[in-house]
This record gives C-alpha cells, structure tokens and sequence, in this order.
C-alpha cells in the first residue's frame, strides 16, 4: 500500500479552482460505455457528477486566503498482492475508503465545538481508477529514452530519403530501428515501454479530494501541518492543533488487513518503511531475523521490485561490512512503489 497526501498546486499557471483536477480524474470515463464509468462518490452517496464536486470543494473556502490550498488531495495505491484479495475492485474500494476516510478524522488532533471530528465534519469525493500509464519520470521510461531517441533520428533520416532529401539505404536503417528497439532495457507484451503507453496488470487505485475547511465552512483542517498534536492559546481560548500522519497511515494499514483479511508480510509494512528510511542496517537485519517462510515471501516481494536480493546480507558480520549504498538506492524506488509500504 502505498498512500500520499499531496497539497493544491498553487504555484505558476495551476487554478484556484478543483476544476482542473477534477477533468483530469474523468479522463478514464472518456472512453466507457456510461454503464462501465465510474462515479465521483463520498462517505453517504454513489455516483456524484463531476459539476457537483467542483461547485462543493469551490465554495468551501471561506477566509482562505490565495496562497493557501482549499483542498487536498489522497492517493491511495494498493500492490497487486492487495488487490488480489478483492472480490470487486470497485465496491470492494469504496467499501475501503469510507473505512480510511474514518482514520482520516481520527488523525487530527481537532475538536469542533469541544467535540473531536468526526467524519460528518468533513467534506471529500473520492474516484476509484482502473488503469495506470506511464510517465515520464518512471524508470522504464527514462532507460528507454536513449534507445528512443536513436529510433527517432533514424526514422527522420528514413522521411528525407522518402521525401528525396537524402539517398540511403532504407532497409539498413531499418534493421537498426529494430535492432534498437529489441536491445531496449524495458518493454511490456514484446514492446518497448514508451511515455502514455498503459500498464498492464491489475493497476486499480483511488483518489480522494478533500476540502481544506469543515463541512460548515468555518473551520481549517489540514492534513499538511507540521504538528502531530499541540496546543495554542487563540483568543483567550486553549485550541488543539495537528494531524498524526503516522497514525493515519498505520490504521489505514490495518484496515485494510481487517477488512479484506490480509496477512501482510513484513517489507510491506508502513513501519518496515520508517526503518528503511531511517537505518537500512536495521532494516535489513530485521529482515533477516524473520521465520524462514516469512523471509521467503520477503525476499520475493523485493525481487519483484526490482531488488537485488542475492546482494542482501546473510550474517551480522557481513551486515556491518557490506556497502548498502546501491542496495539501499534500489530498494528506496522499490519501497516507494505501489508494491511496498505506505
């Protein structure tokens, strides 16, 4: 699982306004048959028109001043392990959400009216989406490019000696077209893996759109401050303030465990995650130490991810010799992919 809270955009050409955003996340209903899109739904309601959700989140801004966010947005990405465990991506998802969304208010250290937040004090939309395609910042993209960019001179030199420019031999610049396009690192069903390309496999993921203010408009809740749980004098009033990510993201964990019934292996955990991160030594050590099936699954799930796992470590003494610089690079992309941790 892996989850992100990521702010409005606000800088440059980006709009004050969810509109954008919310056009963007229709993009897959394009090109559906209307009994196969998927709606924009909330904690009470199914199948919400994308007009409704801009005109909510828009108006919720009361006292927001321009350069701050009026909303927030969630990703939630489950591993292809996870979505495994699904009866039906879509209900199953939704199902889940409503679910997060209530760790989501447990996380503020927040009360209205001298009551903690409950879920009917926030505002959000979320959006179930069943395909993922590449970018160009993934990995398999940026390999290729080399091989791409050779192709692409290629095929120019082939359009002048169409268009007479040039006098060459087109069927030789053929055969390095594919001989390039066959040495290329990365590729998906026998071709090469290009930008805009669509993954394959099971890529399902959700996005929520939560408003910065409450549901009444008055007051701010940002799962973007620095604080985990404080407090400050406003007014001559004690003001409880901040929001516990790390809560947030272990309980989003273990709901997902409860309500699908998911024994997750230890990498795939968001704790496993804060250990990487913060000593990879301790990480790889802990790794180590699990039940040899557990180890097994562990090592499997890395592999996948593209890790190394021949390079890892078996004893203590070469734990404490052995250079982590590159295995810890490439276990940093593995654990922030989809497929491990949060």
């Amino acid at each position: 699982m892996y989850i992100t809270i990521t702010a409005q955009k606000l800088s440059g050409a980006f709009n004050q306004s969810v509109a954008d955003f919310v056009n963007y996340l229709e993009k897959e209903n394009n090109e559906k048959e209307a009994e196969l899109q998927e709606h924009f739904f909330n904690q009470y309601e199914d199948q919400i028109a994308p007009q409704q959700v801009i005109s909510e989140i828009d108006s919720n801004t009361k006292k927001l001043k321009k350069v701050e966010p009026k909303f927030y947005s969630i990703t939630v990405n489950p591993s292809s392990y996870e979505l495994k465990r699904l009866q039906n991506n879509s209900e199953d998802l939704k199902k889940y959400t409503r679910a997060l969304m209530q760790d989501y208010v447990k996380a503020f250290n927040r009360e209205i009216n001298n009551k903690p937040i409950t879920i009917d004090a926030i505002k959000y939309f979320a959006k179930i989406e069943h395909t993922r395609t590449f970018k160009g910042t993934d990995k398999q993209v940026l390999e290729n490019q080399p091989y791409a960019s050779k192709i692409l001179k290629l095929k120019n030199e082939i359009r002048k000696i169409n268009s007479g420019e040039q006098t060459r031999n087109i069927q030789l610049l053929e055969n390095k077209i594919n001989k390039l396009e066959s040495n290329a690192p990365h590729k998906q069903n026998g071709k090469r893996i290009v930008q805009g390309m669509q993954k394959q496999g099971s890529q399902s993921h959700i996005h929520i759109i939560v408003s910065r203010k409450d549901n009444t408009n008055s007051y701010s809740l940002s799962p973007g401050s620095k604080y985990k749980a404080s407090e400050v004098t406003l007014n001559g009033k004690i003001v409880k303030r901040g929001f516990d990510r790390d809560s947030f993201f272990k309980n989003a964990e273990q709901t997902f465990d409860t309500t699908f019934q998911y024994k997750r292996n230890y990498v795939e955990t968001y704790n496993a995650r804060k250990t990487f991160i913060k000593n990879p030594k301790i990480y790889f050590s802990a790794l180590l130490e699990l039940p040899t099936n557990e180890r097994a699954v562990a090592f499997k799930l890395l592999s996948k991810s593209g890790v190394p796992v021949t390079s890892i470590p078996t004893n203590q003494v070469q734990l404490v010799l052995k250079a982590f610089k590159k295995l810890k690079q490439l276990t940093e992309v593995a654990i922030q992919s989809s497929s491990i941790g949060i």
